[in-house]
């Protein structure tokens, strides 16, 4: 699955460029705006969610991480947003939400924020 390579390869390169970011973004928007018409129990939108689930996890992680050189503000700001994304996802996956284009709106947003 192409979130699991997403994560190998930042781990086996420190240096992962906003570029690389940007694209784990995009692949995100893109699963996840071909899914919400579906139902949340189809294997399109489980594979979006999820998908979108590993890259925030993945993002918290690094982002908690005493190394990580953004501000402290932003790298709060920014595990604060991706909790969000990830109780909204599991509500979604739970059947108790159809929240996709808030989950959407934020992920575009950050996409937008890497392009910057």
């Amino acid at each position: 699955m192409q979130a699991e390579a997403y994560v190998q390869v930042h781990q086996m390169a420190p240096g992962f460029t906003r570029d690389q970011e940007r694209q784990a973004f995009d692949h995100a928007l893109d699963l996840l705006e071909n899914a919400q018409s579906l139902p949340s129990t189809s294997n399109d939108a489980m594979e979006a969610l999820r998908f979108c689930q590993k890259l925030w996890g993945f993002l918290i992680k690094d982002l908690s991480d005493p190394a990580n050189d953004l501000p402290e503000d932003l790298r709060g700001n920014l595990i604060s947003i991706g909790l969000w994304v990830l109780r909204e996802t599991d509500a979604i996956l739970a059947g108790k939400s159809q929240n996709w284009k808030g989950v959407i709106d934020i992920n575009r947003t950050v996409r937008e924020g890497l392009a910057q």
